[in-house]
């Protein structure tokens, strides 16, 4: 498709978090796409994975103006430059007035450079600053935007429902990475989205993860999770089962892979439960150091909840990582978590869990002494997860199935 020419826009490109945008991107260039990225706040991440090296589309960061006149320099260069300007933005006014002003020149500043650079569709990752600057550009220069949804875009307390409206009802296609999630958009956003809304899951580099049947548990039974340390991944949970079975007698080592804003206090956690010589506080790891720790843990962990605040994950990509290599999982019922981890007999994929808070350590605790078990099927339920893996969650194949639901469409 030499004529096409497809923006990503994302409110931080690079996100040391967001490892699936990069894997979307590759396989994208991979099958031939001609791309660019636009940024609209700079990365405050240390780390960064080599993949972001292999990564070949441009990548433009705009700068947020601070003050009116600044603002008012892009508006001016925006009535020069676009046709009807001023009565394409005026009919935007409804969406405009529930924005910071700053987000609005930023939108203005996007579609100048969009049309500037012979951009001839927009694609979005999470319906949050970055879907509505593209909404906003997209009015503003007549180029069509698509919009990927996740999580905390949608489940978030300080979602504001009519501009996430707004933004998916001009998107041509909305894409959500789940059936729940599909679910959620069309009974409880707005019914009108469901003949737009399309299907296209996370996927993987699978060739990064070389699948082995699980050994048998030794003496010592090796406990991973991996996650931003926040109320949403449920490691404290974690943290407190590690201690009911500590103090039974059974021999466990925890290791949480991560960081984030509650890491001191899941430190102190665990230095109150008297658990510093069984449970380790990582920090963050690559995507080179998963892979080793992925080859040391006999079970992955992920004890998701529902924050406080309405947040949720989606799906975990690490989930996916431990299931084509071969890892059992241990997760929770949260949103789209049981399209991957089937509980099923005849199907299972690994343990699936109540999200509820009440209990959930001792449900862990459960868990985690099932799979030890020497007669617990590991090699059967890692090989189901694998082919699981390989029929839904195949970069190449989901970014084939994204190009295709957004190609050629129309505003």
């Amino acid at each position: 498709m030499p004529s096409e020419r497809i923006a990503y826009v994302l409110k931080v490109y690079p996100r040391f978090s967001e490892t699936f945008v990069v894997t979307e991107i590759l396989a994208r260039e991979a099958a031939g796409e001609d791309l660019a990225i636009y940024a609209l706040r700079p990365t405050t991440d240390s780390r960064f994975h080599p993949q972001l090296a292999q990564v070949q589309a441009p990548v433009t960061h705009l700068p947020r103006a601070h003050k009116l006149s600044a603002e008012w320099e892009v508006f001016a260069r925006a009535q020069a430059e676009l046709p009807d300007f001023g009565a394409r933005l005026g009919e935007l006014m409804p969406l405009l007035v529930r924005l910071d002003p700053s987000d609005v020149a930023q939108g203005v500043d996007l579609a100048l450079r969009l049309r500037r650079d012979g951009i001839t569709r927009v694609h979005v990752h999470f319906a949050n600053m970055a879907s509505w600057c593209t909404t906003i550009a997209s009015a503003l220069t007549g180029i069509p935007f698509t919009v990927t949804t996740h999580a905390k875009d949608l489940f978030h307390d300080d979602v504001d429902r009519v501009v996430l409206r707004e933004v998916l009802r001009r998107a041509s296609t909305v894409v959500t990475i789940s059936d729940y999630n599909r679910r959620f958009l069309v009974e409880q956003v707005d019914p009108a989205l469901e003949p737009k809304v399309a299907l296209v899951r996370n996927g993987l580099e699978l060739c990064r993860f070389t699948y082995r049947d699980p050994a048998p548990v030794g003496d010592t039974l090796r406990v991973l999770a991996v996650g931003r340390v926040v109320e949403k991944k449920g490691f404290d949970h974690l943290v407190q089962a590690a201690a009911l079975l500590r103090d039974e007698g059974t021999r466990l080592q925890v290791r949480i892979v991560g960081e984030g804003e509650l890491a001191d206090d899941l430190a102190a956690q665990v230095r109150r439960s008297g658990l510093d010589d069984v449970v380790t506080l990582l920090g963050s790891r690559s995507q080179a150091e998963l892979v080793t720790e992925l080859d040391w843990a006999d079970v992955m962990v992920a004890p998701c909840v529902v924050g406080a605040d309405g947040n949720a994950d989606g799906l975990p990509t690490v989930l996916l990582e431990a299931m084509a290599s071969g890892v059992p999982c241990i997760a929770t019922d949260v949103t789209g978590i049981p399209e991957a981890i089937q509980p099923a007999t005849h199907e299972q994929t690994g343990l699936l869990l109540s999200h509820e808070r009440d209990g959930l350590a001792t449900r862990v605790a459960d868990a985690l002494r099932q799979v030890a078990e020497p007669g617990w099927p590991r090699a059967d339920v890692a090989r189901r997860a694998r082919a699981l893996v390989e029929r839904d969650f195949d970069t190449t194949t989901q970014a084939a199935h994204l190009a295709a639901v957004t190609a050629g469409a129309d505003r």
